[in-house]
């Protein structure tokens, strides 16, 4: 099936050299010009564009072309860029994180040209063009019908993850969801669904650092001597993916990080929040959802990006009104380093 591609970052380059070895016929674009020719040596069979003229130009009706793109005004003025140049039946896939309610009006829009808009949530990251890429789908039927060869060859297939007892039964399930796609509901639902999916993993990212967090901490001076346990996280991290109830790709991510470097030194804490997890809070808000997981794994995301001294000065301001509590600076050997505290 032929398709183009426009955005060849991490994730957009490597959907493209995948489709390639399913042996789709790939067009490529990108705004530099030397990760085109980059991407277009690994991508056997691929050919490059120069524009979107040029790539619309290059496809054959009905046109396929997936927009692989920050969510946003590059987004939104690519996607309007080509609904002035394709054609009736031509459909256009959003392949990146954009907010669904921008789907939702999008696809009404271009409805209206009798061109199909299609929004894929793409979860698999730099790891996808290997393992596949899960994705949740959005759009009408007969768009991602016709467009379930590209999606089929992205996916990771059933592999060796045990099938889930019960999907045998007479029930309607999209035996699609089995192979690592699904398509969720009309446009807009797909990108809700890998909204929520980041949100979660948000909330799971979380557990692990605050629990791993709270092991290293266990060997604190201000404990009891007796009580002080000086634990390998790098181990822990190992013994917990091998038949432990919280095992998870996260986990194995996390082993992987420690082994290399258990104080994580090459790393400043300072965690970014790519939008999908407000999102994920404002939906929970609208919907009257109690989410207190997520939120303050989303709120812990700001906290890690301030200098943490404006909000505990007040704390400290506070005690020291209602209690005359006087701070106390001490340092102390934590982990081979010294820190410096209050108290």
């Amino acid at each position: 099936m032929q398709i183009g591609v426009i955005g060849l970052g991490r994730m957009g380059g490597n959907i493209s050299v995948r489709l390639s070895r399913h042996g789709h016929e790939v067009v490529l674009y990108d705004h530099d010009p030397n990760v085109v020719t980059k991407v277009h040596e690994r991508a056997e069979g691929s050919s490059e564009a120069h524009g979107l003229t040029d790539m619309v130009a290059k496809l054959t009706s009905p046109r396929v072309v997936w927009v692989m793109l920050p969510a946003g005004k590059i987004t939104e003025d690519t996607i309007n860029t080509l609904a002035e140049q394709l054609s009736s039946g031509d459909i256009i896939i959003d392949g990146g994180n954009s907010f669904y309610k921008d789907d939702i009006r999008r696809a009404k829009v271009l409805r209206e040209k009798g061109i199909h808009y299609v929004d894929v949530g793409t979860s698999g990251g730099v790891w996808g063009l290997e393992r596949g890429y899960c994705m949740m789908i959005g759009g009408a039927k007969k768009a991602v019908d016709t467009i379930d060869p590209i999606l089929s060859a992205l996916a990771p297939g059933l592999g060796s993850v045990e099938r889930t007892t019960g999907r045998d039964s007479d029930r309607k399930l999209d035996a699609r969801a089995e192979q690592g796609y699904l398509h969720c509901g009309p446009a807009g639902s797909g990108h809700f669904v890998k909204m929520v999916h980041n949100g979660i993993e948000y909330g799971m990212m979380e557990a692990y650092a605050e629990g791993f967090d709270i092991m290293r901490n266990k060997n604190s001076h201000d404990l009891p001597e007796d009580e002080r346990f000086d634990l390998n996280m790098a181990d822990i991290a190992e013994v917990w993916r091998r038949g432990s109830v919280v095992s998870s790709w996260l986990l194995d991510l996390c082993a992987s990080a420690l082994a290399k470097n258990e104080s994580l030194s090459d790393y400043t804490g300072q965690v970014a929040d790519s939008g999908e997890g407000r999102w994920t809070i404002e939906a929970a808000i609208e919907e009257a959802v109690p989410a207190p997981v997520l939120t303050a794994s989303l709120f812990t995301r700001f906290r890690s990006r301030t200098d943490n001294n404006y909000a505990e000065k007040l704390l400290s301001a506070m005690r020291f009104q209602f209690g005359g509590h006087v701070e106390q600076h001490h340092t102390e050997k934590k982990h081979g380093g010294e820190v410096s505290e209050v108290k």
